[in-house]
């Protein structure tokens, strides 16, 4: 479990095949690794992965297919920059809000623009998740909790402040860029409750059902 407050940028410091996965080496510059143990969960743009190898600023992670095809990891190369979180602790400020580190899809950067001193970027998501989304909730970008300004079908907004461009990678994606997306797990779990036992395959028994337990409202 993490919160999406990235502790530091790291960066791909190799990359090798084994047996059709992949096993990556992470550079973790400022990162303190002092406190980690093999075997223990570290969120790379988002992704949950575990120290399977330790130096004192690197660690290595086996990455599996699903893992590869489903994240930005599938499209790391030696020298990219990532986002770095350690686990959340007992003692740990929550300063986010809780992130699995299992990502639910790839999102596309449409709009990258300055408003004063912050930067508005819109991001196009799969329409299966659109409908987790919602206006002044919380949603996880490569790691980073973040809170949504606006919604529109697949499209949504976030604005950065200069701390978090500058702290993140956020600050060098640009338009037509890749990014993980973690959906707010509550939105997940409460369509399960809704659904029950009901198959639910499209957007509009979803609607049904949010009708009916009185989540919309006409």
């Amino acid at each position: 479990m993490f919160t999406g407050i990235i502790l530091a940028i790291g960066k791909v410091e190799r990359l090798e095949a084994l047996g059709g996965d992949y096993q990556l080496t992470f550079n973790t510059g400022q990162l303190s690794l002092d406190d980690v143990n093999i075997g223990d969960s570290i969120a790379v743009n988002g992704v949950c992965l575990t120290a399977v190898e330790l130096t004192a600023n690197s660690f290595s992670a086996d990455v599996s297919r699903e893992t590869l095809s489903r994240t930005t990891l599938g499209q790391a190369k030696p020298g990219t920059s990532v986002n770095l979180e350690l686990a959340l602790a007992p003692t740990t400020r929550l300063g986010g809000h809780f992130v699995s580190g299992h990502v639910d899809g790839l999102g596309t950067v449409l709009r990258k623009e300055q408003e004063g001193r912050s930067f508005r970027f819109d991001f196009k998501v799969p329409q299966t998740l659109g409908r987790y989304i919602a206006e002044k909730g919380s949603i996880c970008i490569d790691g980073i909790s973040l809170t949504v300004n606006q919604v529109a079908g697949e499209i949504f907004s976030v604005n950065i402040v200069p701390h978090t461009l500058s702290v993140t990678t956020l600050g060098a994606i640009t338009i037509g860029d890749t990014v993980n997306i973690e959906v707010d797990v509550l939105a997940r779990y409460l369509e399960r409750l809704i659904q029950g036992d009901q198959s639910v395959s499209d957007d509009s028994k979803i609607t049904a059902l949010l009708n009916n337990a009185g989540f919309i409202k006409g």
